[in-house]
């Protein structure tokens, strides 16, 4: 038997992460927590659409932390430190798309110790940032010498996000621009982004100002526009940008910027994606400039199917837990780990 893996939450990358584990050779579902007491008992098998797995999914945190399990895949909308260290220390490892990919020393010490005392190792991961943001741009690098700026850019249309609270409440779409600016979303997205701007910092060694610059930038709707939160009015906020910057002498050298648009019409400023539409960029300037556009992870408006974004974002989790299961104890960043790959699908092998 391969791996045994616990899936913590059932939203989007949660589920998709349960279909990772089934497909990967080397993993075995053992378990899976849940918030909801309705999903509590129920085949974990019929909460994904796939039918019975024989495996029950828990509301319970005590049922998971007592079970013989190799790695869990934590993946709540939010993270809680001390759920990550109760399953640290009840000697599993842990894969996250929610933080922790490269924290500092201080941010990091809680959890290293839990890690050690279970004997086990946390990993933080992901799309954007835990991939897109740090990850690869760094192995791009190594084509170029004399590196002096590095840059990682999305643009997602937000009308394909199926999560109307989350877009109203958390990211703000629909606000007014004063409370949205003032809302959680600015906070939220620091933590993680800026320890991606600080990995790549490090490891390309730019003699970098320990603070790292964090600015956003709001867009309303001059025109009534149709979202997943319903019309957004004129002078709601309708599109959002977040930047983060590494400085020397005041220039940027590292940058990772989220453009976040529902729709390019009507929108004051009036942004656009520009030709390429959705995508994420990647670009590191030296000897010689390499820049690539990577497309795939943004479903298109009015399609079929999952946000491959999710798809993604779960991928990355399921594909590192063997690797993570190997490394020492304590936390493991990208730096620490080998190269890791997709697996062949069932049919192929």
């Amino acid at each position: 038997m391969g791996l045994r893996v616990v899936q913590w939450a059932t939203g989007g990358v949660g589920v998709a992460a349960i279909k990772g584990v089934l497909e990967h050779p080397d993993l075995e579902l053992v378990g899976c927590w849940v918030h909801s007491a309705d999903k509590a008992g129920k085949d974990v098998g019929d909460i994904i659409g796939t039918g019975p797995l024989g495996v029950s999914a828990t509301n319970s945190v005590d049922e998971i932390l007592a079970l013989d399990a190799d790695a869990v895949v934590y993946a709540p909308l939010l993270p809680n430190p001390d759920e990550v260290a109760a399953l640290l220390r009840s000697g599993k490892n842990v894969v996250t798309p929610v933080g922790w990919v490269y924290p500092s020393e201080r941010q990091g010490a809680p959890l290293r110790e839990a890690a050690l005392e279970g004997n086990v190792t946390l990993h933080g991961t992901g799309m954007a940032p835990g991939g897109i943001s740090e990850k690869f741009p760094l192995m791009m690098s190594i084509m170029s010498t004399g590196v002096t700026f590095v840059r990682a850019e999305e643009f997602s249309d937000l009308r394909t996000y199926e999560a109307p609270d989350v877009v109203r409440h958390v990211m703000g779409f629909g606000e007014t621009p004063d409370k949205a600016l003032s809302g959680p979303m600015q906070k939220l997205l620091d933590g993680g982004f800026i320890q991606a701007v600080r990995m790549v910092v490090d490891k390309v060694g730019f003699n970098a100002d320990p603070k790292v610059r964090a600015t956003q930038e709001i867009a309303v709707a001059s025109a009534p526009i149709d979202s997943p939160i319903g019309t957004i009015e004129p002078g709601q906020v309708a599109g959002r940008k977040f930047h983060w910057e590494a400085l020397v002498d005041g220039e940027p050298v590292v940058q990772v910027t989220v453009n976040w648009l529902m729709g390019e019409e009507n929108l004051d400023p009036a942004w656009t994606f520009g030709p390429e539409g959705q995508r994420y960029e990647m670009e590191v300037r030296g000897n010689p400039d390499i820049a690539v556009s990577i497309k795939g992870f943004q479903s298109a408006i009015g399609g079929e199917g999952p946000e491959y974004g999710i798809v993604g974002t779960a991928a990355h989790c399921v594909n590192s837990i063997p690797a993570v299961c190997e490394a020492e104890p304590g936390i493991a960043t990208y730096l620490d780990l080998p190269l890791i790959s997709g697996k062949a699908a069932p049919s192929l092998r």
